[in-house]
């Protein structure tokens, strides 16, 4: 079975019922500023927004886990963090966790 199956099959298991999970899925945007990130992200030090998916029990927290992650990888929450539910990407997991995990930039409008 190819993998564009795989996702199919999980996800349809998962609209079902026969893939059941504690989960919801999430899609996070915080408002924040990029530090040193690691190594495996890449934008320019200064104001940005950090862009997540989530799977978790709560969107409260989805909250903290973007918080969390990105403190990890050198992003730090500074303003509004905006949450939805949304369709899965990836499947769900035994435990919560965040990917596709991406910054923009962004400069303040000094009017």
């Amino acid at each position: 079975m190819s993998e564009t199956e795989n996702k199919k099959d999980w996800k349809l298991k998962l609209r079902y019922g026969k893939l059941t999970t504690p989960f919801q899925h999430y899609t996070l945007i915080g408002e924040g500023i990029v530090g040193v990130l690691a190594p495996e992200f890449s934008c320019p030090q200064g104001p940005a927004f950090m862009g997540m998916k989530a799977w978790a029990l709560s969107s409260d927290q989805s909250i903290d886990m973007l918080r969390v992650i990105g403190g990890r990888i050198g992003f730090t929450v500074t303003g509004n963090t905006q949450v939805w539910e949304t369709e899965p990407e990836d499947p769900p997991g035994e435990k919560p966790y965040g990917y596709d995990i991406n910054f923009t930039p962004f400069t303040y409008d000094e009017k």
